[in-house]
């Protein structure tokens, strides 16, 4: 397969080289990124996080949502 030389900042490469999973290549790290336009919404971002995107358990975000919809609407939210 083709290859590309490519130059990153030190803080770049440090973030890539953090993001790599044991036995993964820098290729396979890119590939798997996501490059958002804009930030992710409600619904967009409970996706990524049940897809495992950002190695949040399921139990866990299961929980938070079950505790978000006992959390109820204060009166005065400046209190």
């Amino acid at each position: 397969m083709p290859t590309k030389t490519i130059t990153l900042e030190l803080d770049a490469y440090e973030k890539l080289k953090r993001s790599k999973k044991a036995g993964e290549s820098f290729s396979e790290v890119v590939r798997r990124a996501t490059f958002a336009d804009a930030p992710l919404r409600g619904r967009e971002l409970r996706e990524y996080l049940l897809s495992g995107g950002s190695r949040v358990s399921e139990r866990y975000l299961r929980a938070v949502e079950k505790a978000a919809k006992l959390d109820s609407i204060p009166d005065n939210p400046w209190a």
